[in-house]
């Protein structure tokens, strides 16, 4: 059965699926958005996120335009600092070991701040993201990590804010709608072949959007691309997000593209469910490592906690974690930094344990070698520069000297009870294997040839991230291909309506 048909239609529901919806519509085209989830799950792994957009500024007046209702005293006693289009490619190249696609990597750079007032044109609200990135010390803001801002009411308030705009834009939405395949003419992509309530059926388009996330929540693609043990690790985020998009592309002829042994994987609570909670995405949350020290379950540390800020290490330690025995570990905090603790520590359900004495939290971590964990406690302590003063809004330089594992900054002693422990696990977040795409966000084949009609944003674009992941990054480049992939699109569809009419 052939459905109605219509200029684009865009394959996912989540930030680089609307994000290209409307920017096709506003280029006139008629607009389909196939969700795969139902009404109440809607948004992909965009409303699992915390809401975060790393874009290029240049200070208070910068964040003021996109945040017009800022206080005149939350900028006086705020710190924004600015983060120049030097610093967004130095981190982009430095953070995926210089693999990162250099043309991706610059479109998202420099169409990062004008997407931004984009999307503020089209509804959503930004506002500047104080307790994740910038602590309060002395009664002054100072953001640190290259991120300022992120959508007011996280991840979900994003979803929703786009979600209203395309409603309001007389943009079709059908959700429960799985795509199973594409159409392809002698002219190119030319439709979508779907399944909703058991029954298959074609929808016609003259151009269709891709972007509907990665592999991540496909146990046995993630055992037979990212390796052993990742059938084990935990998702978290859409169950949804099963690599569908990717293998309909490939079976055409597209380039698979990236490191398809890669993702982002962060430190995560360690008896999590096996996919995200959409109603509580940010409980499995444990950010605060570089605050503290990590222990495996040889009672030794095996990360440098303190290496870079939690932006630019947390995507590749869930790896870390993973690789331990037993593939868990245990965070360590002490009174000091306990008020510097991000406010997922605070949530119902981590797996957690108190004790007044480093000898009674040993005793009570009973999956791990207390007798090892005192050591490397007492030898943590005694080789941390107390000399250094420290700051958790800079690199700090505060370290520990000797170790087997140093840590780089942040280092403080694990003395003054009582003290804290939280078990962590493997989160899978996004895959970094996908598709080749150019800077039109057209989807290549495996000669660097446009796909004619086929395009592709968000998590299954390939190229962009290797080994790790500059927070926030996932987001601003989900928006800025969703926008260029919906334009294209929508200009390729209307040469095609001039063509059938000529």
């Amino acid at each position: 059965m052939t459905q109605a048909k219509y200029d684009v239609v865009v394959v996912g529901g989540g930030n680089a699926a609307l994000c290209a919806a409307l920017s096709a519509r506003e280029k006139g085209a008629s607009v389909l958005v196939l969700e795969r989830a139902p009404e109440d799950k809607r948004g992909g792994n965009s409303a699992y996120t915390g809401g975060g957009f790393r874009m290029v500024h240049h200070g208070a007046d910068d964040i003021k335009a996109i945040v017009p209702d800022l206080t005149e005293d939350e900028i006086g006693r705020t710190d924004f600092g600015q983060y120049t289009r030097e610093d967004y490619l130095d981190d982009l190249g430095r953070i995926t070991q210089y693999y990162i696609d250099p043309d991706l990597a610059e479109v998202i750079v420099d169409s990062s701040t004008d997407t931004v007032h984009w999307m503020r044109g089209r509804g959503v609200k930004f506002v500047p993201n104080y307790g994740r990135q910038a602590y309060n010390v002395n009664g002054r803001f100072k953001f640190f990590g290259g991120v300022v801002i992120y959508a007011n009411g996280g991840g979900r308030g994003l979803v929703d804010q786009l979600y209203k705009a395309a409603e309001a834009q007389g943009i079709d939405v059908r959700y429960g709608v799985q795509a199973k395949g594409l159409v392809v003419d002698e002219r190119g992509v030319c439709g979508v072949r779907v399944v909703a309530n058991g029954r298959e059926s074609v929808i016609d388009a003259k151009a269709v959007v891709l972007a509907c996330g990665g592999f991540e929540a496909n146990r046995e693609m993630r055992t037979r691309y990212l390796g052993p043990g990742w059938d084990m690790a935990k998702v978290r985020g859409t169950r949804y997000n099963t690599g569908d998009g990717i293998q309909m592309a490939l079976d055409i002829g597209a380039q698979s593209y990236g490191q398809w042994s890669g993702c982002h994987s962060v430190a995560w609570e360690r008896y999590a469910t096996d996919f995200g909670d959409v109603d509580h995405p940010h409980a499995g949350y444990r950010h605060s490592y570089p605050m503290g020290i990590m222990v495996n379950a040889d009672g030794k540390r095996f990360v440098d906690e303190g290496a870079d800020f939690r932006n630019y290490t947390y995507a590749k330690y869930g790896r870390v974690v993973l690789q331990q025995p037993g593939s868990f570990a245990w965070q360590i905090f002490d009174q000091k930094v306990k008020p510097l603790l991000r406010d997922e520590y605070k949530l119902r359900g981590a797996t957690k344990v108190l004790a007044n004495t480093l000898e009674e939290l040993a005793d009570r971590l009973q999956d791990v070698n207390g007798r090892q964990l005192l050591e490397t406690i007492q030898q943590y302590n005694a080789s941390i520069r107390k000399d250094v003063p420290f700051d958790p809004n800079v690199r700090d330089g505060r370290c520990t000297e000797g170790l087997d594992v140093n840590k780089t900054n942040w280092a403080n002693t694990i003395e003054d009870g009582p003290f804290e422990a939280y078990s962590v696990g493997c989160g899978i977040t996004f895959t970094f294997g996908g598709l080749k795409i150019d800077t039109s966000a057209n989807v290549q084949d495996i000669e660097d040839q446009p796909i004619a009609g086929l395009y592709a944003a968000g998590e299954l674009v390939g190229g962009l991230y290797y080994f790790n992941y500059p927070g926030s990054t996932g987001l601003m480049a989900g928006s800025v291909f969703g926008r260029i992939a919906g334009r294209e699109a929508a200009t390729h569809a209307a040469s095609m309506q001039a063509a059938a009419t000529a």
